[in-house]
This record gives C-alpha cells, sequence and structure tokens, in this order.
C-alpha cells in the first residue's frame, strides 16, 4: 500500500427508492460533484463552491466530506492531521439527488485513494456504510449505471446493471428542501400484504423491463404502494408531477 498526496475524484448524483425498488434500487445520474484531496501542511483547510457552500463551509470539520476523508484514513493507519479539501458542488442539497451519498462516497474514495489501498467496491461501500446508511443511496454514487443493493448481515451485496440507451433522466427540482428524516418519519411501520406483493411484481417487471428494453411497461412497473403515497403530502405536486411525466413519456424511444 503506498500513500498518495493528492487525489481528484468524480462523484454523481444519483436516485434511490427508485420506483417500486424501496431501499433497493438506485441509478446514476449525470451530474457530478468533484473532490480534491492534497496533503499538505497542518489541520484542515476546506474550500467550497458551488450548492450549499456557504452552508457545508461553516461545518468546517463537521462537514460530511471532511469527516469521511479523515475518518478513512485513520481505518487505513494514515496521518490525516494535514488537509486541504476542495469540493466543487453541482448537486443541489437536501432534493433527492443524492448530495449527502455524493459526499459520503466522494470523501471515502478520496481517502482510499490517498491511502493506495487497493480494495473491492463492496468493501469501499462498506466502509461509506456507516456514514448514510442506506446501501440504494450510496452504491448508484460508487458503481454508476442502475443498481441493486441490498445488506447481507450488515453488509452491502450489490449488483451494477446497465442502463439501457435512448433513456432520459428529467429532474424536477422543488424550491424547498425535505430531509431524509422527515421523508423515513412518514413511512407506517407495516404495510397490508397486497401492497407488498404489489411492489415485488412491480420490481422485476421493472428489472426484466430495463434488461430487455421492454420500455412500454415501465409506466406500469415503476408504480409504487410502499413510500411514494405516504411521502406525497410533503412534497406539493409531487403527483401531478408524476402523472404529468408519464403523459410525456413516449414509446418506442428513439
Amino acid at each position: 500500500m503506498s500513500a498518495r498526496r493528492y487525489v481528484r475524484v468524480q462523484v454523481p448524483a444519483s436516485t434511490a427508492n427508485l420506483g417500486p425498488g424501496f431501499d433497493a434500487l438506485g441509478m446514476a445520474l449525470g451530474l457530478y460533484n468533484e473532490v480534491e484531496v492534497e496533503v499538505a501542511g497542518r489541520g484542515l483547510s476546506l474550500e467550497i463552491t458551488g450548492e450549499g457552500a456557504e452552508r457545508l463551509q461553516a461545518l468546517g470539520d463537521r462537514n460530511l466530506v471532511a469527516r469521511t476523508v479523515t475518518q478513512t484514513l485513520r481505518h487505513f493507519g494514515v496521518p490525516a492531521e494535514g488537509l486541504r479539501i476542495r469540493m466543487l458542488n453541482r448537486i443541489p442539497l437536501s432534493r433527492g439527488l443524492g448530495s449527502s451519498s455524493a459526499a459520503v462516497m466522494g470523501g471515502v474514495a478520496a481517502a482510499v485513494a490517498l491511502a493506495g489501498a487497493e480494495i473491492e467496491p463492496e468493501l469501499m461501500l462498506d466502509l461509506a456504510l456507516p456514514y448514510e446508511g442506506h446501501p440504494d443511496n450510496i452504491t448508484p454514487a460508487l458503481l454508476g449505471g442502475l443498481t441493486v443493493a441490498t445488506l447481507v448481515n450488515g453488509k452491502v451485496r450489490c449488483v451494477k446493471l446497465p442502463v439501457p440507451a435512448g433513456l432520459q433522466a428529467v429532474a424536477v427540482i422543488p424550491e424547498f428542501h425535505l430531509s431524509t428524516a422527515m421523508a423515513r418519519k412518514a413511512l407506517p411501520p407495516t404495510v397490508p400484504r397486497a401492497d407488498a406483493v404489489f411492489n415485488v411484481g412491480r420490481v422485476a417487471l421493472f428489472l426484466a423491463a430495463m434488461q430487455s428494453g421492454r420500455f412500454d411497461l415501465l409506466r406500469e412497473a415503476a408504480r409504487d404502494r410502499l413510500h411514494q403515497p405516504y411521502r406525497a403530502p410533503l412534497v406539493p405536486g409531487m403527483i401531478d408531477v408524476l402523472e404529468e411525466g408519464e403523459r410525456a413519456g413516449r414509446w418506442p424511444v428513439s
């Protein structure tokens, strides 16, 4: 293991809880944050530009990227007393585009590269998990593409699947913030068995449609009963946006 003094990483935005794949499916998007980390001087130097710069700068060593970098370096036995971290944020904060996942994965990936460690992607995800908590969020931020992720005995197990050519993601970004804690609080402790069976079928149909190019099935395959109905009241206009998206979709994809 040979330590380095400078690294630069790009981390994509992502959408998690994709369609019916609550806590399981995620997909990377074509919007990227950049993280540069340099071993230099003493103490911690943060330079943040872009989305949420002032708010994130004020956190100092409690900044999520800074914490994941320093603690992951210590995991590998690499001193983290003098670091200069520069961040360019293009992903809006608290808008459902994986800003926290990008921060965590950017910090972990930068630290792994600085430490000169060569580890499997799932081990890198295990390092990131304590900071983010949800494998479907961090997995697309690391692997890209369409991802299936879950926990097995506390360890991340995941598969990356190709995204068919011709699909384009459209993000509708609200003018307010919704925290993950609030979104989680809206969910009931139990759901009817019929709703669970509904989602199992839609997840299977969604993955089959994506891999076979049957985009005509996606409208039905993307339906959900486990989280969207409960969270919709927290996001005014959400149902209207989803319905408009269905009307605007077309088949075949050119």
